[in-house]
């Protein structure tokens, strides 16, 4: 059972990235998946969540209208697009289940 993320990458501002979180061992279509980031010496901070029937929530007022989280049950993939970013969203993404969380992946904006 592992959560597996990648897309990360450096990107200039106003740039975009798609983030994948390729899940194993279960499927996703029976849970809420949530991205999560974590910058340097702040703590880890809740992004979006997508629930089982699909529903998107976007937690934090600073990406809403930007990022948009999707599902692909298929491929058993959670995905975060990340369009028009800034240098504020430079962290390390985190892909979450529940208890259960990836390795992370490192996204930086930079000029």
């Amino acid at each position: 059972v592992q959560l597996v993320e990648s897309g990360g990458g450096l990107v200039q501002p106003g740039g975009s990235l798609r983030l994948s979180c390729a899940a194993s061992g279960f499927a996703i279509s029976r849970y809420s998946m949530r991205w999560y980031r974590q910058a340097p010496g702040n703590e880890r901070e809740l992004v979006a969540t997508i629930t089982s029937v699909g529903f998107s929530i976007y937690a934090a007022d600073a990406v809403r209208g930007r990022f948009t989280i999707s599902r692909d049950n298929a491929k058993n993939t959670v995905y975060l697009q990340m369009n028009n970013l800034k240098p504020e969203d430079t962290a390390i993404y985190y892909c979450n289940k529940e208890f259960l969380w990836g390795q992370g992946t490192q996204v930086t904006v930079s000029s």
